[in-house]
């Protein structure tokens, strides 16, 4: 925490319950900060501390012994004690020299009672004192975020955040944007400047930009503490920010630094929202290459602008994402709120596809997103990479209770052909909600790709019947499953131990189901073309009937 809420040891012998000590040794690390105080009369207790403690003890474990003293004494060293008070009397008459010497040499604050003293008084007392610290902290730490958050809400912009975090903290404070230039708060000279700029240059080659999370870490720079918080959203690091102590940091720190990033992140988000709404204005024509009413190359040249050099060398995808939220029964999403729903999935989709080296170029169509995706990364898997944005994209939604389905076109080279994509895209999304996928790619369509492209439909309804009419028409009848165990025996490559597992029946009952379809079939549907005209007939039912669950 702040300075001004942290106890010393300098200033707890300032306090009355101190009025017969003094200071034998170590004086130097007075100005050690006292997180909690400790009566220790046991020789070996190492485990027991945390750190930051101030040891009372009447010298019952070592008494006279100096080797017993040394012992306890490294303990307490090594543990990042704050000080050690020994009251002279029952069991120690005086302090010899080599005490005294061990703690000077090591900068260990030594503390001596000249007579008898009621630890509880001292522990009741420093106790007190820093549990009301800590609640004035929180209480200061309260005010401090509220006013982050009216900065948030009346846009007043980062820099006045960065104040703000420095004369809390009266620590140097630096923000780091992934794009751009740092900025020092307060403002340092060109040589410190070129000393911290060196550091961060070092520590994005180590780390990267991108981050595994909100979490802050802590890094030590020329005998400075500093703790690195990143700043940003769904994923992705926007910017780092910086607060330099020349002290171990406390928990005050980590509270308000975090209180700021997030402050920041908000502020970041904004923007961003108003940068995707623009981009969103800015490619309306996406729908028009789609829909084949563009048919001129230089007209594609024109609405993409500078960057169609770079693109039109590169394969790209249409991808759709489809997204609906989850709402309360008899509540309907307004089109304002659906806009709004698809403006922020498409900040999280580009800022996913970026980070695995994809151009996406990205419109919204009613509830869903079409993504054209250009391949900057041609000699890295390109379907793999696309399954992980994919993942991705579906955890950082399902805490939002949205629900996506994407289907994925084949790629493509020509941009006048990009409404070849979207067809193969919008197919590989039917299929998707047909067989509840959450990801299809059009390459993994199989014999549904000969289906979506059949015009009469009846030509299906009279295969289904041809191959599958008898076990339709006894499932409607008798209300049995045969259309569904012929289905899963058949995936399963006539397995039969495997079909009863699926259908959670029994070895007799599978036995039955399979000789009334043989019954009604003929005893050589299991035969090779047959069997696959049945696969085939299955498909073709589903395609046609989508309500029907097999």
């Amino acid at each position: 925490m702040h300075q001004q809420y942290q106890l010393t040891v300098e200033e707890v012998l300032k306090r009355p319950s101190f009025g017969h000590a003094y200071i034998a040794a170590g004086r130097v690390g007075l100005g050690q900060l006292v997180r909690w105080v400790h009566i220790i009369e046991v020789i070996q207790f190492e485990q027991l501390l945390q750190g930051g403690e101030m040891i009372l003890t009447t010298g019952a474990a070592f008494k006279q012994d100096t080797n017993s003293f040394m012992i306890y004494l490294e303990q307490l060293i090594h543990r990042s004690v704050s000080c050690l008070c020994l009251e002279m009397g029952h069991y120690i008459s005086s302090v010899p020299q080599a005490w005294i010497d061990a703690a000077e040499a090591r900068g260990f604050p030594l503390i001596i009672f000249r007579e008898a003293v009621r630890f509880i008084d001292i522990t009741q007392d420093i106790h007190a004192h820093i549990i009301n610290q800590h609640h004035i902290a929180l209480q200061d730490l309260e005010k401090i975020s509220r006013e982050f958050h009216r900065m948030t809400l009346t846009s007043q912009g980062v820099s006045h955040v960065l104040a703000l975090l420095q004369r809390s903290t009266r620590a140097q404070v630096i923000y780091v944007p992934v794009d751009g230039q740092p900025k020092f708060t307060p403002p340092v000279g060109k040589k410190e400047s070129a000393q911290w700029l060196s550091f961060l240059s070092n520590r994005s080659a180590e780390s990267g930009n991108e981050s595994s999370g909100a979490v802050p870490s802590v890094e030590v720079f020329g005998g400075l503490t500093v703790i690195v918080q990143p700043v940003g959203a769904m994923g992705k690091t926007w910017a780092n920010l910086l607060l330099v102590l020349d002290r171990k940091p406390m928990e005050y720190e980590f509270l308000i630094l975090d209180s700021a990033s997030l402050s920041i992140a908000q502020d970041l988000l904004r923007k961003r929202y108003m940068e995707e709404r623009k981009l969103y204005s800015q490619t309306l024509w996406v729908d028009d290459l789609l829909q084949m009413r563009i048919h001129d190359a230089e007209q594609i040249k024109a609405l993409i602008g500078a960057e169609y050099k770079r693109l039109s060398v590169l394969p790209y995808q249409v991808i759709l994402i489809e997204f609906e939220e989850e709402h309360e029964e008899g509540l309907s999403v307004e089109e304002d709120g659906i806009e709004s729903a698809g403006l922020h999935l498409s900040l999280a989709v580009r800022s996913i596809f970026e980070r695995q080296l994809f151009h996406p170029i990205i419109t919204l169509k009613h509830n869903r997103l079409v993504v054209m995706a250009f391949d900057k990364a041609q000699k890295k898997q390109t379907k793999e990479r696309l399954q992980h944005v994919f993942s991705s994209l579906q955890d950082m939604k399902a805490d939002e209770s949205i629900q996506l389905k994407i289907g994925v076109g084949q790629p493509n080279h020509n941009l006048l052909h990009a409404h070849k994509s979207y067809q193969e895209a919008l197919q590989a999304l039917s299929l998707a909600v047909l067989q509840q996928k959450k990801v299809m790619f059009h390459d993994e369509l199989g014999v549904f790709e000969l289906f979506f492209h059949m015009a009469d439909k009846g030509i299906l309804e009279s295969f289904v019947r041809t191959y599958l009419g008898p076990i339709i028409d006894h499932d409607v009848l008798k209300g049995s499953e045969l259309l569904r165990t012929l289905k899963i025996y058949l995936d399963h490559d006539g397995s039969k131990q495997i079909a009863a597992q699926q259908l959670f029946i029994v070895r007799q009952s599978l036995y039955y189901r399979l000789d009334k379809i043989e019954e009604l079939l003929g005893a050589d549907y299991i035969l090779p073309e047959k069997r696959l005209a049945l696969q085939v007939g299955i498909r073709a039912y589903l395609l046609l009937y989508p309500e029907k669950i097999l």
